[in-house]
């Protein structure tokens, strides 16, 4: 009958060579999917990281063309203010000319502001992500619009949405001239 020395002196010898067997099998197929689902999502968070770092440099370049055009649109309207003894047509056409301007500017500036939020958000790390449902926006999405705060699905939403509203107070308004025109026509 073996010894008890002997026989942890026999698992010993089994041991290593158990651990020999272990390293050397083959991956189980469980293993296969977490190792390769662990080098998507690396390789994932590295083509987004640099998608976003793309994204950074479009915004600030869209931002200092924006803010280029509004001062050489400023400085050719202070140049044309100079010029004297302009008669009525030409005043007001130059008046809606600086109207037109002003209207352009102003989009101009929400455009400004929108794409500084849109870089605030990047800081923040919550770019790309939809303000309503909290799903990713899809990276052609925000190749097009890179502002955006809403993915496709709730934009599409928010349209309709906006297109019944305008609808039911277009044909609201239809049923208060409607009314309007019966209540004039009864005679007192």
């Amino acid at each position: 009958m073996p010894t008890k020395k002997a026989a942890t002196a026999k698992s010993a010898k089994t041991k290593p060579a158990m651990a020999q067997r272990a390293t050397a099998r083959p991956a189980t197929a469980n293993q296969v999917p977490a190792a390769s689902a662990a080098a998507a999502a690396k390789s994932g968070a590295a083509r987004r990281k640099k998608f976003l770092a793309k994204v950074r440099q479009s915004l600030a370049e869209m931002k200092t063309r924006l803010l280029g055009e509004m001062q050489s649109e400023l400085k050719a309207e202070r140049e044309g203010n100079k010029d004297e003894g302009m008669d009525t047509y030409d005043l007001a056409s130059e008046e809606r000319d600086r109207e037109i301007s002003f209207i352009l500017s102003d989009r101009d500036r929400i455009k400004i502001k929108q794409i500084d939020d849109a870089l605030a958000r990047l800081e923040e790390r919550s770019y790309g992500v939809c303000d309503s449902c909290g799903l990713e926006i899809g990276e052609e999405r925000l190749e097009a619009m890179p502002f955006t705060r809403l993915c496709r699905d709730c934009q599409q939403d928010q349209e309709r949405e906006a297109r019944t509203q305008r609808r039911f107070e277009d044909e609201r308004n239809v049923y208060r001239k409607l009314g309007s025109t019966d209540n004039e026509e009864e005679p007192a």
